[in-house]
């Protein structure tokens, strides 16, 4: 092959190679919409974002979009946020929407926002048409002891001031919850309740739940109202349950003092007459020392034994009265 004709081959084979490169690293196709579009960018600017790891689409199509809305952005500014790990898309179709809406919103508040985590496109959406947030049923007890349960509906709108560092969604429900359960509770009774619903939604709107949080309470509505349990005589029944088992602790403590108590009393029992046998067994021996001694006499002896014969007799004379009357009973 001609040297000329290899070396036209080689050089073709360059210009092809270059080009596909420029393409590749260059984005030619974004810059020249980015021109069309009346974006001054130049592309320099865009290999230089190549060379600090930004996706030049990521940055170059938002900055599009502003600028077809009439917003006054650079492409520093959108590069340095996505640079910082926020979402640039999010963050301008934000600043559109204000915009629209008449919302003095600036970038740096909006990327702020963005950068703490926020959905600043909901949060400029919900400025616009209000949230409603219904809580679950909030049970209360009225100071007649009758469980009420009420569910409300709060309507909410972003404050985008309070947006960084507001607490959210949970914090209202809680603050409505609480405000919901003493209204119920400084209530005489749970018909005052079922009767007049909005005086929970007034008092608990009088209250500034919304202070601290990213949202601005514009009203409380009472969806739904139900009468739950008797607490008050749950607590009674409960407390009488109570009262009888310490009473009957009470009276079993009493029992068994007093089964000791006889107890004890039939040992001392048993203890005197065993002492009183003991005395009687002396009692032939004290005699028999008595006559030997000379001390007790033969006649004394006998009537001695006159009067314990009597005593014998007169003994189960009784015993057997007392058996026929028992019979007799019977």
């Amino acid at each position: 092959m001609d040297p000329s004709t290899v070396g036209i081959l080689i050089i073709a084979a360059l210009i092809v190679i270059g080009i596909v490169v420029l393409f590749t690293f260059v984005p030619v196709t974004l810059w020249i919409s980015a021109l069309s579009s009346g974006v001054r960018v130049g592309i320099f600017t865009l290999i230089g974002m190549r060379l600090r790891r930004v996706v030049p689409r990521r940055v170059i199509n938002p900055l599009i979009k502003a600028v077809k809305a009439g917003l006054d952005l650079h492409t520093n500014q959108l590069e340095s946020h996505y640079l910082a790990g926020g979402n640039v898309d999010r963050v301008v179709d934000a600043l559109i929407a204000a915009h629209r809406a008449n919302i003095a919103l600036t970038f740096e508040r909006t990327a702020a926002i963005d950068l703490a985590g926020r959905n600043v496109l909901e949060a400029v959406q919900m400025s616009v048409n209000p949230k409603v947030i219904e809580t679950p049923y909030i049970a209360g007890v009225a100071i007649n002891g009758i469980e009420v349960k009420a569910k409300a509906r709060i309507t909410v709108r972003a404050n985008i001031d309070r947006l960084v560092g507001g607490a959210g969604e949970e914090t209202i429900i809680a603050r409505v919850g609480e405000g919901v359960v003493s209204t119920i509770g400084s209530s005489a009774t749970h018909k005052d309740v079922l009767k007049n619903p909005d005086t929970i939604s007034k008092t608990v709107l009088q209250k500034g739940l919304d202070a601290g949080t990213a949202f601005e309470i514009l009203s409380i509505d009472i969806a739904d109202v139900d009468v739950g349990k008797n607490i008050g005589a749950f607590l009674q029944t409960e407390q009488a349950e109570a009262d009888k088992n310490i009473a009957q602790a009470k009276a079993e403590e009493r029992r068994a003092m007093a089964v000791a108590h006889e107890q004890e009393m039939r040992a001392r029992v048993e203890e005197m007459r065993a002492k009183v046998v003991e005395a009687e067994s002396e009692v032939p021996m004290a005699m028999a020392a008595a006559l030997k001694d000379g001390k007790l006499g033969v006649m004394d002896y006998m009537n001695y034994n006159n009067i314990k014969a009597d005593t014998e007799m007169r003994h189960s004379f009784g015993s057997s009265e007392d058996n026929k009357s028992g019979d007799e009973y019977k």
